[in-house]
């Protein structure tokens, strides 16, 4: 499993990349593994502020729904469209072509409070 280390992690397996105020927002790797094959990815949020563990949407696998989770409070600012037509590519390429939401980030403060990869790699057990 890959556990890129420019990242900050949740407990609940969201990450985030953070570029000054604004921040990119995806699955991580051990995520899209458990929940299998992902089919689709639905998000409600755009334009809306959603506080730091609050659900901002849901991802769809063959077997399950799961709640995605923000891992810091901010604003939706938008959805990798591309989703829409390869969803697929959060199970690919999940730090990457795979991301979900971009966000701006309303409390820089509340990142200390996130994991780095070392530390997201012992909450799973790896």
């Amino acid at each position: 499993m890959n556990f890129p280390a420019d990242l900050k992690y949740s407990k609940e397996h969201e990450w985030v990349r953070v570029e000054g105020n604004n921040g990119t927002v995806g699955i991580t790797d051990f995520a899209q593994k458990e929940l299998g094959d992902i089919v689709y990815v639905d998000i409600t949020t755009i334009g809306d502020i959603v506080a730091k563990d609050a659900v901002f949407g849901t991802v769809e696998a063959v077997k399950t729904v799961s709640d995605l989770f923000l891992p810091v409070s901010g604003k939706v600012l938008e959805l990798n469209k591309d989703l829409d037509a390869t969803p697929e590519a959060v199970n690919s390429d999940p730090y990457g072509k795979g991301w979900i939401v971009k966000i701006e980030i309303s409390n820089t403060a509340e990142l200390d409070s996130l994991l780095d990869a070392e530390a997201y790699k012992k909450h799973i057990g790896v």
